[in-house]
């Protein structure tokens, strides 16, 4: 059977040890390193040249080494994926321009986590273009209401405030996140619907309240 050989790195060992419980008990994952450092992360990358690396934003300087270390250790087909609790629009810009394959947020549920990695995996990029949410790439079409049960209850909170018209600033604010972390719940929650703006997400929060 395939799998994708992954390295984690996080300076919280919890975070280490829940993420390697969670990929060690699917069959298509297989964690060949953990790294409480960046120095210990790019050094397993180098050698061992895994398919996915799950670097944690926490580890001071992570994303500036990340890129450059990677593209010049002669591994850069890896593909690199960032735990975060929270994501400013200029990381969310930085990370995407930089070609890392996705964020992930910590406040996600596992199995949510789970089948971005497949994606990931699969080639697919999990970080929203600039501006994305914006974007109508394709005419609205009617969801059936029972699709949103795949949505987390913080994923339905932000649908609730995209339907009354709210900016992602102003729903940062209400939720005291950043933007950026608004920006990536909404591109989780239109891959999710399989829709692409947030109109369409209005008229299915405002059909689905009625």
């Amino acid at each position: 059977m395939n799998f994708s050989r992954v390295v984690i790195a996080s300076r919280y060992p919890v975070v280490l040890l829940g993420l390697n419980c969670l990929l060690e008990a699917e069959r298509d994952f297989k964690v060949v390193a953990r790294c409480n450092d960046g120095a210990s992360c790019f050094k397993a990358i180098r050698s061992l040249a895994p398919d996915i690396a799950i670097l944690d934003m926490s580890m001071p300087d992570i994303f500036a080494q990340a890129t450059p270390d990677i593209a010049n250790s002669g591994t850069p087909g890896v593909r690199l994926v960032f735990l975060a609790t929270s994501v400013e629009d200029r990381d969310l810009a930085l990370l995407a321009a930089a070609g890392a394959y996705g964020v992930i947020l910590s406040e996600e549920e596992p199995e949510t986590l789970i089948q971005m990695l497949r994606q990931v995996a699969d080639g697919q990029r999990m970080l929203p273009p600039p501006a994305s949410e914006e974007v109508i790439s394709r005419a609205p079409t009617a969801i059936p209401v029972k699709y949103l049960a795949v949505l987390t209850e913080r994923e339905r909170q932000i649908m609730r405030l995209v339907s009354e018209g709210l900016s992602n600033k102003e729903i940062g604010r209400r939720l005291k996140v950043a933007d950026g972390t608004i920006k990536v719940h909404l591109h989780h929650i239109f891959r999710k619907l399989e829709i692409s703006n947030r109109t369409v997400l209005a008229t299915l929060a405002i059909s689905s309240s009625t």
